[in-house]
């Protein structure tokens, strides 16, 4: 069968043939010489429509690939890598089998054996292109991704595959990216993910993320009202890091597309090298896959630089504090608080005079120890084992020294005189 290049070329030949056109009109119409022109006539006129068809058509190539070869990897490909994406599949066949194959060609083929179905694009919305930021530092996108990611290897407590949640960093300039397995997105996941990033790094300019209730607040008077900022938002403030809210999914498309790639790519290095738990997950994802990653997809910065921000000496010593989750409790009559459903006695001498009713900040640390601070001083308690009885008297007011205190003779005190 001819195409319609090679039916429009014989038309041509034809009707200089028939003399319905002269040689140099030929020529000029398929940009060939008339002495190519004269050749052509000849062939037609021996060999028909063959004449125009190019001889190499239907030919192999010099440079396809062995049968062998293809049969070869097609059967690694069904027993090993049956639900890897060409690209993906073409660096595992050269690192593992050590079979080189360009990954376009692994594309034809993993789709002429039913291993790969490409998909037409669909219409999207528009959305305008934003530049990368120039330094590294300037901005981080983060989020969290809950999947499967040990796949059937990690079991839940009902006895289904665990659903764990990866949390990530993106730099914006650079596409270094740093990830941790967490059980979930909480506030304390979130902070001890910050609080190591912050302790190797520094601190970033500013954190690109989504509304997510860890992170955000959707209330109107969430900005002037400092009582409706989220604990995350508040640690922002402290270290003077700026946080952007991203309206949609698109505008931190970034970090999005990341977790596209690691569902893909990350699953099956874990597959692969058999991990199936969260601290064996995290030493990967930090000893091996992330340096390897960064090496691979990360991109050099419009200007050199780095943005991050070392921690200040108070910082480093208040890390500890900066990264608990905070609430307010007032000291009831008996000069206990309540917190949690447990109790949690004051001892009698304090570093500040502290009463009855009088509200303290109580500080969860991410080493879950419980703090309760007044004044900027941290108070002196035990755990009770049980629910206190009403005491029939109590001290008013808990001091520095000692109630029976009584000052020595020749204090100041003893000489006024009115």
């Amino acid at each position: 069968m001819l195409n319609d290049q090679e039916q429009y070329r014989l038309d041509i030949v034809k009707s200089a043939i028939s003399g319905s056109i002269t040689n140099g009109q030929a020529s000029r119409i398929l940009c060939l010489s008339e002495r190519q022109v004269k050749r052509l006539k000849a062939s037609v006129r021996k060999l028909g429509q063959e004449a125009v068809i190019h001889k190499l058509k239907g030919r192999i190539s010099n440079n396809s690939s062995r049968s062998s070869l293809k049969a070869r990897i097609l059967t690694l490909i069904r027993e090993k890598y049956s639900d890897f994406g060409p690209s993906f599949a073409s660096e595992k066949l050269l690192e593992i089998e050590g079979v080189n194959i360009n990954p376009e060609t692994l594309r034809l083929w993993m789709a002429e054996a039913g291993f790969w179905k490409t998909h037409k694009k669909k219409g999207t919305k528009y959305y305008s292109f934003r530049q990368r930021k120039d330094y590294l530092g300037e901005m981080i996108q983060f989020d969290g991704s809950y999947h499967l990611w040990f796949e059937s290897r990690l079991i839940d407590s009902d006895g289904y595959p665990a659903q764990i949640c990866l949390l990530a960093a993106i730099d914006d300039a650079t596409g270094q990216i740093v990830a941790k397995f967490d059980i979930n997105e909480s506030v304390f996941a979130v902070f001890d993910f910050w609080k190591d990033y912050i302790k190797e790094n520094g601190k970033p300019v500013s954190v690109y993320l989504d509304k997510y209730s860890t992170y955000k607040i959707n209330h109107k008077n969430a900005v002037d009202n400092f009582q409706l900022l989220t604990q995350f938002e508040m640690v922002l403030r402290r270290l003077d890091i700026k946080m952007i809210s991203a309206n949609s999914p698109q505008a931190k498309g970034r970090i999005e597309r990341l977790f596209g790639t690691l569902q893909d790519r990350l699953v099956k290095e874990l597959r692969i090298n058999e991990i199936n738990n969260i601290e064996l997950g995290n030493k990967f994802l930090k000893e091996i896959f992330i340096p390897k990653f960064n090496k691979q997809f990360s991109v050099v910065p419009n200007k050199k630089g780095d943005l991050h921000r070392k921690l200040q000496k108070q910082e480093v010593n208040g890390l500890g504090s900066i990264f608990s989750v905070k609430s307010v409790r007032k000291i009831n009559n008996d000069y206990t608080i309540q917190f949690k459903n447990q109790f949690f006695q004051l001892r009698r001498l304090q570093p500040t005079t502290i009463r009855q009713r009088q509200e303290v900040q109580v500080e969860e640390w991410l080493n879950h120890k419980i703090k309760f601070s007044f004044k900027g001083k941290y108070l002196k308690y035990f755990k009770l084992q049980e629910k206190p009885k009403k005491a029939k008297s109590m001290p008013l007011i808990l001091t520095t020294h000692k109630t029976n205190w009584k000052p020595s003779d020749n204090h100041p005190w003893r000489k006024f005189t009115i």
